[in-house]
């Protein structure tokens, strides 16, 4: 569940892949080949963060403490992000710019590749926080648990987001959505940066 609520808080934040999406979506255009390039880049990221970063974390306790409180100190520099953007009303969707990703699949593949990879959020976020919350689970099976929600939110939201476009779009048009929105981020990242803090400082009084 945590897995699922926070890989899903990284990923519904306005973003230029998130924009792409949607407009690729609303013109109809190769929605499955966009949708799955995203969720396997996302799975790929995610996996390594939570089965790699995190073993690795786990059996450090300098290294679980750093990232706990670097993972806990980013997060809240997010929430903060996000708060700033609601009361700012910055996070608007335009869907007016013109499309990068041309009319074949490959060009809109190759699009959705550069926008997904070259943005350096992403590995922040898959695998330095994802995989540091998921590096504070001692035992396998929850950390396989973690990951498949965290893989279960990032498919259902790129399919969800591609195929449901000429639904959402006039709703990420609109402002006060993306206020709402921006706040409850805000909420749940500053909650998990909490609760990484905690962590973190638990281990060094252990120590």
């Amino acid at each position: 569940m945590k897995g699922a609520l926070l890989s899903g808080s990284m990923i519904i934040a306005i973003g230029g892949q998130n924009a792409f999406v949607l407009k690729q979506g609303l013109l109809q255009r190769h929605i499955f080949w966009v949708s799955l390039t995203c969720f396997l880049c996302d799975a790929l990221l995610i996996t390594v963060g939570v089965m790699g970063l995190g073993s690795m974390i786990t059996g450090s306790r300098m290294a679980s403490i750093a990232l706990s409180l670097g993972g806990g100190g980013f997060l809240i520099w997010y929430g903060i992000r996000s708060f700033d953007s609601a009361l700012r009303s910055t996070s608007v969707l335009d869907v007016g710019r013109d499309d990068p990703g041309g009319g074949k699949a490959r060009q809109v593949i190759l699009a959705t590749l550069a926008v997904t990879l070259l943005n350096p959020h992403v590995y922040l976020d898959t695998v330095v926080v994802v995989g540091g919350v998921a590096g504070t689970l001692l035992l396998l099976d929850h950390k396989i648990q973690f990951l498949v929600g965290a893989l279960l939110a990032s498919g259902c939201w790129f399919f969800g987001l591609g195929y449901g476009a000429k639904l959402l779009v006039p709703f990420f048009k609109s402002a006060r959505a993306w206020r709402i929105l921006d706040l409850l981020i805000g909420c749940f990242m500053v909650w998990i940066a909490f609760q990484l803090l905690g962590h973190g400082i638990a281990l060094i009084r252990a120590a």
